[in-house]
């Protein structure tokens, strides 16, 4: 199959109709604007739906509507916007309906700026929203990458009645890359949808909401969508390892960062240092056994961010405490350099302490 030159924001909005998503609603917002963008005239040539709503809280129960309905939907926002959409992603979480959020992070917190960031990693894994609910949260690292996850996302959507985030950032929503694009799905054969609110005059009605008055009734809905969570922590996790092998040093990215870090890696490996990289793609749940395996001969661990430092809590908690975890990062924009990430491995492989 030929390769295409695409935007990443905009081979998201081709991989999505692709997937057979024929629902999305939206609000502009630096930087994944062109994302809507794309949809709004490409969504109609295949008889889907484009609608720019009056706000980011509207555009998220507009998708809570037409998920309910049984149909591919989704939304894109960046860090502000997608803060806004939180209360409805809850609800749409208690009310187990299949969608996917996109969120093209920039620099925080409030307004910040319009240059990429990775500070929306607690907000992404850990709920964001009110109540003990999880997204499963997919970080791809390429435009290829985010291609090959939007089919992934919606398919994991459908098989646990669970929005999906996929979780990018500014770098990769504006960056082109070649990418092969997969071949359009046929909407008429996405699995069927029992309990979809579709018209009730030959079957009994299906109802959905997110409301339980019973505390019982709660706990148990609690329960079981915790049972549901536990499910995709056994069953989804993915990640890369890349030289990890005998790496006594092991630097862990996602997204973007991942990407200088790899850079950093194979310098570090041409001077004669035995360093490594591995990159989480599931953010929640996250890939502990793979973690574990990949740093399991190093002496140090470095979590590499554009924040002030999220993940790197995530890899502390996975290992266990049992290697040393050090982190470095960027924030308002900034971008970790290649060089600045090899200082850190050298620092670290020679026994230094942080400046």
């Amino acid at each position: 199959m030929a390769k295409v030159l695409m935007k990443g924001n905009e081979a998201l909005g081709e991989a999505a109709i692709r997937a057979g998503c024929r629902y999305f609603f939206g609000y502009p917002i630096t930087p994944q604007s062109e994302l809507p963008h794309y949809l709004a005239w490409r969504l109609p040539e295949v008889g889907g739906v484009f609608l720019q709503a009056e706000s980011e809280i509207a555009a998220i129960n507009m998708v809570y509507g037409a998920a309910g309905s049984g149909a591919r939907a989704m939304t894109s926002s960046s860090s502000p916007g997608v803060s806004l959409k939180m209360e409805g992603i809850s609800y749409i979480a208690g009310a187990e309906l299949p969608c996917v959020i996109v969120n093209m992070q920039r620099g925080g917190p409030g307004l910040g700026g319009i240059q990429p960031g990775q500070s929306d990693y607690f907000q992404a894994v850990k709920g964001g929203g009110h109540g003990d609910y999880k997204l499963l949260v997919l970080a791809p690292a390429s435009v290829q990458e985010m291609v090959d996850t939007m089919a992934k996302a919606f398919e994991l959507a459908d098989k646990y009645r669970n929005p999906v985030m996929i979780l990018g950032d500014g770098i990769l929503g504006q960056m082109m890359e070649p990418v092969e694009l997969p071949e359009m799905k046929d909407v008429e054969t996405l699995p069927v949808k029992p309990w979809a609110t579709t018209g009730a005059k030959e079957r009994t009605p299906n109802i959905i909401n997110s409301l339980f008055l019973d505390p019982e009734e709660l706990e148990a809905h609690n329960l079981k969508l915790q049972a549901k969570y536990e499910q995709m922590i056994q069953e989804e996790t993915m990640a890369e390892s890349y030289q990890t092998d005998d790496a006594e040093i092991v630097v862990v990215g996602y997204g973007s960062s991942a990407r200088v870090a790899k850079a950093a890696v194979d310098q570090a490996r041409a001077e004669g240092i035995k360093a490594g990289l591995f990159r989480p793609i599931t953010l929640f749940p996250f890939p502990k056994k793979e973690i574990e395996q990949a740093c399991r001969q190093a002496k140090n661990v470095l979590t590499v961010e554009m924040s002030l430092g999220q993940l790197v809590e995530d890899v502390r908690y996975n290992l266990e405490f049992r290697v040393p975890v050090h982190f470095y990062g960027r924030v308002g924009g900034m971008v970790p350099t290649t060089r600045a990430v090899l200082t850190e491995i050298k620092r670290l492989t020679q026994g230094g302490e942080k400046a």
